[in-house]
């Protein structure tokens, strides 16, 4: 149970790091990112057979907890299709889409964790960190504040 709680506190200051202000589709797009980079940082070790297997249970069981997640699909090579949730996230609560993605990604990390002994814990925690929003293009930059 400790790996578990590691994987909560890790994907709790990941959100609290990166989604902060985000919007709904923001939200939606760091959710995509963080399973594109998920799922291929072990599509290798794991092969696409097993890891079709772990996104359909992991989203399986998200959907159980959230039923606005429901429109996500793995689609092997390509990843999880995640257009549809894009277009209603406005319509979800933005709490429970919130909720969604923390589960979702502390799912993953636990199923992949649980299935290789934690061996891959560690890269999937540094992939998941270098996972952001990009600021808008025409947002200040920090060293630009003049008035």
């Amino acid at each position: 149970m400790s790996d578990e709680i590691d994987h909560v506190a890790f994907v709790d200051a990941w959100l609290d790091r990166s989604a902060k202000d985000a919007s709904p589709e923001q939200l939606v797009q760091l959710l995509d990112a963080a399973l594109r980079g998920l799922l291929g940082r072990t599509e290798t070790t794991l092969g696409e057979v097993t890891l079709s297997a772990i996104a359909d249970r992991v989203l399986h069981n998200t959907t159980e907890r959230f039923a606005g997640f429901a429109t996500l699909r793995f689609n092997g090579g390509e990843g999880v299709n995640c257009q549809q949730l894009a277009a209603q996230a406005r319509s979800l609560h933005k709490g429970e889409l919130r909720d969604g993605v923390r589960f979702l990604i502390v799912e993953l990390l636990s199923v992949l964790g649980n299935l290789t002994a934690e061996i891959l814990t560690p890269e999937l925690h540094a992939e998941l960190s270098k996972i952001a929003l990009e600021a808008p293009s025409n947002a200040p930059r920090s060293e630009d504040t003049r008035p």
